[in-house]
C-alpha cells in the first residue's frame, strides 16, 4: 500500500526529472531557480498598467520547515513608476523532506489559505501576502509576502529578552486572533478551511509513524536542560501529549496559530509585536496558543515573575472583544495541559522522525526545551490532567 511519503517521493522525483520553468499565474516553481520574469510579473504586475519585472536576484538560502528566500526585483519604467515592491520574501517546499510534513498534513495548503481567505479579516500585525499556490498532486508550494526587511525586526537569536511591555503586546495579539473566530459559524467550511487540531495532530501520526518514538528520543536526549523531577516521569510523556490533543475535540474552537515559539515573532520599526510564519494553522482551543508563546518567548525567571499577570491580561483582552469570560483558574488549568504538545514539537526538532528535516539551530531548540520543561515542572503539568 502506498503512504504519504510514497506518493510524495514518487511526486518529488517526477518533478527533478522533468523541471518545469514557472512562467504563468498558478504555475507553482519547483525550486526558486526555475521561476521566471515573467511568472514574477503575473504577480506583481497585473493591476500596474504597462509593468514587467525586468530582472530578479535571489537571496541567501534559509532552510527549516520550509525553505525560505529573498527575491530583490527590477521592473522597467512603467513598473518603477507604480512603486511595486523591490523586494518580497517567499516560503517554499523545495525538497522532499520539507514536502513531507508540510503536503500531505496539509500544512502548506493551510497557509495559502490564510493569505487568501483570513489575513485581510484580522486587525493584528501580520504579513501581508502578494500569492500563494499548492500543488495537490506534486505537494509542492510556494506564498509570497511583502518583504518586511527595514521594516521590522525578528526574534532570531535565543537569547534575546523581551521587555514586559513586548509580552503585553504579545498576548493582546493573540486574544485578538483568538477572539476574531471563537466559535465562529465559518469554522469548517470554505471561508476557514482547517483542520482541527486532533486531526492534523493524526495526520502527522500518519504522515511519521515513528513520532512519538521520536519526541520520546529528544526527550531522553534533552535531559541536561530539563528539571530532574520531569525528567523522571518520562514514560508519562508521550501518553498525555495525545490526551492533551485530544482534549481540544471536546473545548471551545476558534484559530490557533500554533507555533508561537519566539522566532516567529517581530516588531516593527514603531515597536508593535507581530506574529509571522502562519503555516500550522488549525482550529481548536486558544490555551495551546496562549502557553506556548509564553513558555518559549519568556526567560525562565520572567516567564515566573509575569507568567500569572499574562495570563489574566489575555483574559481581560478576549473577554472585552466578546469571548465568554474564562476564570484564571479555569486558564490556568487548561494551559497546564497544553503545555504537553508544545513540548512535543521541540522533542521532534531535536530528534526529527523519518524523512523531516533538521528544522532549527540546536541551540535554540535546547533553550526552547529548557523554558518548557522549567514551565512544566513549576506548574506540575504532568499532575493537570487527573
Amino acid at each position: 500500500m502506498e503512504t504519504a511519503k510514497d506518493r510524495v517521493k514518487r511526486a518529488y522525483d517526477a518533478d527533478q526529472a522533468n523541471p518545469k520553468k514557472a512562467v504563468k499565474l498558478g504555475d507553482v516553481p519547483t525550486r526558486y531557480e526555475l521561476i521566471t520574469p515573467e511568472w514574477l510579473s503575473a504577480i506583481l504586475c497585473k493591476d500596474a498598467r504597462d509593468a514587467k519585472v525586468t530582472g530578479f536576484e535571489l537571496g541567501p538560502k534559509n532552510d527549516g520547515s520550509s525553505n525560505r528566500r529573498r527575491i530583490s526585483i527590477t521592473y522597467n519604467a512603467a513598473g518603477s513608476a507604480a512603486g511595486l515592491p523591490s523586494s518580497v520574501f517567499c516560503k517554499a517546499a523545495e525538497s522532499m523532506g520539507n514536502r513531507v510534513i508540510l503536503g500531505p498534513t496539509g500544512t502548506a495548503q493551510g497557509e495559502v489559505d490564510f493569505f487568501g481567505k483570513v489575513r485581510s479579516r484580522l486587525d493584528i500585525e501580520a504579513p501581508v501576502g502578494l500569492y500563494g499556490a499548492f500543488d495537490p498532486e506534486t505537494f509542492n508550494y510556494i506564498v509570497m509576502m511583502h518583504d518586511l526587511t527595514g521594516k521590522a525586526t525578528f526574534f532570531d537569536d535565543h537569547t534575546t529578552v523581551l521587555s514586559r511591555d513586548q509580552a503585553e503586546q504579545m498576548v493582546r495579539l493573540l486574544a485578538r486572533l483568538h477572539a476574531r473566530f471563537y466559535e465562529s459559524a465559518d469554522i469548517g467550511t470554505p471561508a476557514l478551511p482547517y483542520l482541527t487540531w486532533p486531526d492534523w495532530w493524526t495526520r502527522m501520526m500518519q504522515v511519521s509513524p515513528d513520532f512519538g518514538t521520536s519526541c520520546d528520543r529528544g526527550f531522553a536526549a534533552a535531559e541536561s536542560v530539563l528539571p530532574a523531577r520531569l525528567f523522571a516521569r518520562a514514560k508519562e510523556i508521550w501518553p498525555l501529549t495525545t490526551e492533551s490533543v485530544e482534549r481540544h475535540r471536546k473545548l471551545p474552537k476558534t484559530i490557533n496559530h500554533c507555533d508561537v515559539h519566539l522566532k516567529n515573532w517581530y516588531v516593527t520599526n514603531e515597536g508593535k509585536m507581530g506574529l509571522a510564519d502562519w503555516q500550522i494553522v488549525t482550529i481548536g482551543h486558544w490555551s495551546r496558543d496562549l502557553i506556548y508563546a509564553l513558555s518559549t518567548s519568556l526567560t525562565v525567571e520572567n516567564r515566573r515573575a509575569w507568567l500569572d499577570d499574562l495570563i489574566r491580561i489575555y483574559l481581560d483582552e478576549s473577554a472585552s472583544l466578546g469571548m465568554p469570560r474564562t476564570s484564571f483558574d479555569e486558564a490556568m488549568l487548561l494551559c497546564r495541559q497544553q503545555t504537553m504538545s508544545a513540548l512535543a514539537f521541540w522533542t521532534i526538532t531535536l530528534c526529527p522522525a523519518d524523512g523531516m528535516p533538521a528544522m532549527q539551530p540546536e541551540g535554540l531548540t535546547f533553550e526552547w526545551l529548557k523554558r518548557i520543561g522549567a514551565l512544566m515542572d513549576d506548574l506540575d503539568a504532568v499532575d493537570s490532567f487527573s
